[in-house]
């Protein structure tokens, strides 16, 4: 085979690996086809004769949002499988309504790293350094910004006797959530296996098991 069949054998390679979300960096934009399969990369894109300007156009964060009773919080969010025209373009969005006493759980999210701007009122922000084991916290005031790191535990509380409101940005259309009091508790691990992981006795584990929907 001559040289210049193998060079270009070689491109066609490299390009069939490369994810469908890099598109977006070579066209205007890459509206994900959600009837598609996803892949490492994204979405495959939609076909742009079917592109309309509600692609471009969400309107969920208008509202607080799914509650999540145990913590007193409402988070609405905006990620690829809920807004495609997101797609490719490595941001995403979430918007957080914390009454008085409430808190958000340790949780991480390991495919963004977040940044949060306070709207209303103020809350306590802080993460956990997987490195050093280290808790960096602020207050945050309305127009105040944290930047919390990809995959680093992060947690929020309110602070005050007033009504807080949170918009936080992502570096990631889909940046992924794992809400460590539900992966601990609302799985179906045998309780003494959690007692032997967590150091909890299995009463405690019972309880937190039977708090978040977990069995076994």
């Amino acid at each position: 085979m001559a040289k210049a069949e193998l060079l270009l054998l070689a491109v066609v390679s490299t390009l069939s690996v490369l994810p469908f979300s890099s598109l977006a960096v070579y066209q205007d934009f890459c509206i994900a086809d959600l009837a598609a399969s996803a892949t490492p990369g994204g979405y495959p894109c939609k076909p742009a004769k079917d592109v309309t300007a509600d692609d471009f156009h969400y309107c969920g964060l208008g509202s607080p949002g799914t509650a999540l009773k145990p913590f007193k919080i409402s988070l609405g969010s905006t990620i690829v499988t809920m807004f495609p025209g997101l797609n490719g373009l490595g941001i995403s969005a979430e918007r957080m309504v914390m009454v008085p006493g409430s808190a958000t759980p340790l949780h991480s999210h390991p495919g963004g790293t977040e940044l949060i701007y306070v709207v209303e009122g103020s809350v306590v922000s802080g993460f956990i350094s997987a490195a050093l084991n280290r808790v960096y916290t602020k207050t945050l005031y309305v127009g105040d910004l944290m930047v919390l790191p990809r995959g680093q535990l992060h947690f929020q509380y309110s602070h005050g006797n007033a009504t807080a409101v949170t918009l936080s940005s992502f570096s990631s259309d889909n940046p992924g959530l794992q809400i460590l009091d539900f992966a601990l508790f609302a799985n179906d691990l045998p309780t003494e296996v959690m007692n032997k992981v967590t150091t909890l006795d299995e009463l405690q584990v019972i309880k937190l098991k039977a708090w978040f929907g977990g069995r076994g």
